[in-house]
């Protein structure tokens, strides 16, 4: 990952706590520009790899669409209910469209991981179900912010 956080960095997350939190969380929102400049911000389930993003969206939807005429995004995952418990983390850069779309399975190395460690978090299967409806998008983030309020100094 590039991009340094400049500020909050007493609260920032440690690699590992990143890893950890990106790992575990389900959802996420995905916020993408229109043609107009109007933006758009919908939820999607994804997983992480410890280097990239991986979104698994529809292909027909309005990000479909937005991200194939500008791949800009920015992704936000958090948590937490009460002020000392918030945490997340923002990611941005652009995103690779990758293997087939809509996808049906043809075999694609580079989808091997992500397919399994999304099978396995959302249908507790071994093996990726392809509805033929939906296609991956890959982001590797040129910048990332997190933030732990459970690290502010004397509480919250």
């Amino acid at each position: 990952m590039t991009g340094t956080q400049r500020r909050g960095r007493r609260i920032m997350m440690a690699r590992g706590e990143l890893d950890a939190f990106l790992g575990t969380q389900r959802t996420c929102r995905v916020a993408t520009v229109g043609g107009d400049g109007t933006p758009h911000v919908g939820a999607l389930w994804f997983v992480w790899d410890g280097a990239a993003l991986w979104l698994y969206s529809i292909t027909r939807s309005k990000r479909w669409s937005q991200l194939r005429r500008d791949p800009r995004i920015a992704v936000v995952i958090d948590d937490g209910h009460e002020y000392g418990e918030l945490r997340g983390a923002e990611l941005t850069g652009r995103v690779d469209f990758v293997g087939e779309a809509p996808r049906t399975g043809e075999h694609c190395p580079e989808l091997d991981a992500p397919e399994r460690l999304f099978a396995e978090k959302y249908f507790g299967m071994s093996r990726m179900p392809h509805d033929g409806r939906h296609a991956w998008l890959r982001l590797t983030p040129g910048a990332v912010a997190s933030w732990d309020f459970a690290k502010i100094p004397g509480g919250a």
